[in-house]
């Protein structure tokens, strides 16, 4: 899906081009939620706009959790494709329709299902945690899923004689090995193209011009990243650290999609953008920002692309992202049940 991002799509490009231009995008999308009966999930890292006119706005782990509770007939997902996949295995019976069918995810993109079941055969004893941000294939070939925020939260929880393979974000992998005392973890050696990207180096002297503010990260970020930060966490618990924080300016950085919400929450608090090697905008997430709200109409009023997985793939991708909610839920045993 990584390269699709780049690769034009003539007739969706027509389809929006055909739009009435009188048309007021959000009242229309308004309507025609309710006419399909249709809640919209939308990540933090989407466009503010859309944020706004989200049913509900999350990290991946609180999507996963709406899609699990979703008793509608249509789900619109302003994400990227693992996360709608997630949410058509979790509400099989609802129609998921997303704006862009190229949006995808480098982590995902990255861990292909046959190198990986390849990966994993060479490791037998060991208990496979996969980072929600891989495809629904990978998912079948682990034993539980995670997500930013519980990732640490589950290795803690495994029995420390368990041998562990993780996936696919090696960034992760390392942060969650710190934050566990575990240094025999076996991890892909996968990245994702938004948070590998942050410069280190420019950080630094960013902070050298704001001493007062705090830095920030996500724990997809590399090491030299994360030794400057004062606080390293998922993306949901980032805009929780501003709103309760005593600090009233903080260099953050992660997707700067999230900084809406955290200026949403946290009126008059400073909030810069951390910068990219080279100064460019490299830090935006190319996938999340194929989806508009153009078409986020034109999904709903068409419901396509819809996405769809086979009741063989999802009957075993299923049993993962149980385990996670169920985990995430207090119940630390599902980890290990069958």
């Amino acid at each position: 899906m990584a390269e699709l991002a780049h690769i034009p799509d003539p007739r969706l490009d027509r389809r929006v081009a055909a739009i009435d231009a009188r048309l007021d995008l959000f009242e229309e999308i308004a309507r025609l939620r309710e006419e399909r009966d249709a809640i919209l999930l939308a990540h933090y890292y989407q466009e503010s706009e859309i944020q706004d006119l989200a049913d509900v706005v999350g990290d991946s782990l609180a999507l996963a959790q709406a899609a699990a509770k979703v008793q509608k007939p249509v789900i619109a997902f302003a994400g990227v494709h693992f996360m709608a996949e997630t949410a058509k295995i979790l509400s099989p019976e609802s129609t998921v329709v997303v704006p862009d069918m190229r949006a995808g995810c480098s982590l995902a993109d990255g861990c292909p299902a046959d190198q990986f079941a390849a990966f994993v055969a060479k490791y037998p004893e060991h208990y496979v945690i996969s980072y929600v941000n891989s495809s629904a294939e990978v998912k079948a070939l682990s034993d539980v899923i995670c997500t930013s925020s519980n990732a640490a939260k589950i290795v803690q929880a495994l029995p420390r004689e368990q041998k562990i393979l993780f996936a696919p974000d090696r960034y992760l992998a390392r942060w969650v090995m710190k934050q566990s005392g575990r240094d025999d973890i076996v991890f892909w050696p996968g990245t994702c193209i938004v948070h590998e990207i942050f410069s280190a180096q420019e950080i630094a002297k960013l902070a050298t011009q704001h001493p007062a503010a705090e830095i920030i990260a996500h724990p997809e970020c590399d090491d030299p990243v994360l030794s400057q930060a004062a606080f390293v966490g998922s993306t949901s618990a980032l805009i929780e650290h501003v709103v309760t924080s005593d600090c009233h300016e903080f260099i953050v950085a992660t997707e700067p999609g999230v900084i809406h919400q955290m200026e949403k929450r946290s009126p008059g608090k400073r909030l810069i953008p951390a910068p990219a090697q080279g100064n460019c905008a490299c830090n935006e997430c190319p996938h999340m920002r194929l989806n508009t709200l153009e078409k986020l109409y034109l999904c709903l009023r068409d419901l396509e692309p819809a996405l769809d997985v086979t009741p063989e793939l999802r009957a075993r991708a299923l049993k993962p992202i149980e385990r996670m909610l169920a985990f995430s839920a207090g119940d630390t045993g599902a980890l290990l049940r069958d």
